[in-house]
């Protein structure tokens, strides 16, 4: 279906009972995601039990109480019969098969299996939006004693996220990758003895490819033209 996302229905039981409907999804794209994570975490992993075998059991045995705490690394760590600190790639093997699927279970009769699937990815968009609005936008804390204060700061925000959402769309991208991009295109005061002039950052590609997008006209390429004084009304060396 769109969205690089592929659905399969499963019908469990029926014998008598209600049979489960079950839609599994996959992301191929979330697949290479996961499977990059699940590299870089298992590299990350060994480079820590690295030459632990020299260590004593107390030594090993604190190095997987920090882990505890970071479940993306401890899952891969296996502890041999006489405690040494492994690497298990058994379980990676495992969890290979699982990524980017996820799957979801419902009672309605009336959807169709795409139709299921592209409601829970709205979902995910409607909750990542409230992180947005709760982190990245700044909604909390408000400030604010005046209900019509309170209306204008989240419609405010709400204006904010619905132009981040309509960015994204439009570029094909995510924000943090469209902002970092258009983050690095600068204004540069120019000071001469004919005056000043501010000067903007000549249009990187990414750049062009953003504002061709969103249907935006380049920014000038100068601003502010200052001209210098006449050499009459230049201030004396002893004043």
């Amino acid at each position: 279906m769109a969205g690089n996302l592929r659905v399969k229905e499963v019908r469990v039981g029926g014998d008598g009972t209600r049979a489960d409907r079950l839609v599994i999804c996959h992301n191929p794209e979330a697949a290479e995601r996961d499977a990059s994570v699940r590299e870089h975490l298992m590299a990350h992993l060994a480079e820590l039990i690295d030459g632990s075998d020299a260590w004593t059991a107390r030594r090993r045995d604190e190095l997987v109480g920090t882990l505890k705490a970071k479940p993306g690394l401890r899952r891969y760590l296996r502890r041999t019969s006489s405690g040494l600190l492994r690497v298990d790639h058994a379980a990676a093997e495992r969890e290979k098969y699982l990524d980017g699927k996820w799957l979801l279970r419902t009672s309605d009769e009336t959807l169709p299996a795409d139709d299921l699937a592209a409601g829970y990815k709205q979902l995910i968009h409607i909750e990542a939006g409230w992180r947005d609005m709760k982190s990245a936008l700044g909604l909390r804390p408000v400030f604010h004693h005046r209900e019509d204060r309170i209306r204008a700061h989240i419609q405010l925000c709400w204006l904010a996220l619905l132009l981040i959402r309509v960015a994204e769309n439009a570029v094909g991208d995510t924000w943090r990758n469209i902002r970092h991009e258009l983050d690095r295109m600068h204004l540069v005061t120019l000071a001469t003895p004919d005056g000043h002039v501010a000067q903007r950052s000549i249009t990187a590609p990414g750049q062009a490819q953003i504002l061709a997008a969103l249907e935006l006209p380049e920014p000038p390429r100068f601003f502010d033209f200052t001209l210098g004084a006449e050499d009459g009304d230049q201030p004396d060396s002893d004043g």
